[in-house]
């Protein structure tokens, strides 16, 4: 495994992050229990997760999964740098979703409890709340630190403005402000590099892309189609609207994808690999986070680390998936 600095902090995190999405939905507590157990004998120590994974309103699902494997003990609270966040609705009563100081003092408490530990190491905005001044926010987590409940303050979903918008408050209040930003980031999707990998990189923001493989559309998605592979289905309400919004997205890049396949082919890399070890050689990129649903999916994910790409071979994914360019060069004079 190799590590890093979170962006400007002193913390050491490792160059991929295992997110938790997937536990209590398409992966059981048990399976969920050994990928986080491989994770650490591969050398991850980042572990991500949120208040509203799991998807049943209100329950913190998948921190209680993540509590319950802490609780083994064994050291694994202090080889895991943890990571969790808060914004969304645990219920539709006031107060209970969005960035008021309010919500983040309970939200807080409710996630150390259902992790049972005493810190959270990275607690993150996992959205912009546009109706909640920075100075409250930050007033909240200050406190949180003060009291020794958080160490760092992260953000996910934000606009390269407001991360600007927050560094500035924070400046003021001679509060270090946030360490990592979360974002949507990979070779089909590259509008964060007009404005939020640029704020990221000037304010000391360590990057951390979500959906590193666009849903599986990178990981070789043609190739399974061919071989008539298909993946195991989200639960409920979610099954529908992905499904749509993968086959119109497909549908729209399939050329490109194709070309893509082809390519990777070429190098004798797998698909998934490349568009991992694509996101690692990004200026100011920290770690993607990988969402594996088996022991076997993380496993895989490592050999990004051991791919190289030539600058021929960055020139054509650049090619094949080319970037917005600069801003404001990209839309301006």
């Amino acid at each position: 495994m190799e590590y890093t600095h979170l962006g400007r902090s002193g913390l050491t995190v490792s160059r991929l992050v295992l997110g938790t999405d997937n536990f209590g939905t398409q992966t059981d507590e048990d399976e969920a229990h050994a990928v986080m157990d491989r994770a650490h004998e591969l050398g991850v120590n980042v572990i991500d997760t949120s208040n509203v994974y799991g998807w049943r309103p209100g329950e913190g699902y998948t921190e209680r999964i993540i509590g319950r494997w802490l609780a083994k003990g064994g050291g694994r609270r202090e080889r895991t740098v943890l990571a969790t966040k808060l914004y969304g609705a645990m219920d539709p009563w006031p107060n209970n979703s969005h960035l008021s100081a309010l919500h983040i003092r309970r939200a807080c408490e409710d996630s150390l409890r259902r992790l049972g530990t005493d810190h959270i190491d990275l607690y993150q905005m996992h959205h912009v709340d546009r109706t909640t001044p920075w100075d409250e926010i930050w007033e909240a987590m200050e406190l949180l630190q003060r009291q020794g409940k958080i160490v760092y303050v992260g953000s996910s979903n934000h606009a390269g403005w407001h991360l600007a918008k927050a560094q500035e408050a924070a400046r003021r209040r001679n509060f270090t402000g946030i360490v990592s930003e979360q974002t949507i980031y990979n070779l089909l999707e590259r509008t964060a590099e007009l404005e939020v990998l640029p704020a990221c990189q000037d304010y000391g923001i360590g990057m951390m892309p979500w959906s590193p493989l666009d849903a599986g559309l990178l990981g070789g998605v043609l190739r399974k189609e061919r071989e008539s592979r298909v993946g195991t289905p989200l639960p409920g309400a979610q099954i529908a609207r992905h499904r749509r919004e993968r086959f119109e997205k497909l549908a729209r890049h399939r050329d490109a994808i194709a070309a893509y396949e082809d390519l990777c082919a070429e190098a004798g890399d797998d698909p998934a690999d490349v568009a991992l070890a694509w996101l690692l050689t990004r200026p100011g990129v920290t770690a993607p986070i990988i969402g594996p649903r088996t022991v076997e999916q993380l496993e895989a994910s490592t050999r990004a680390l051991k791919v190289r790409l030539d600058a021929a071979l960055l020139a054509r994914l650049d090619d094949i998936f080319p970037g917005p360019g600069p801003a404001p060069e990209a839309y301006s004079w």
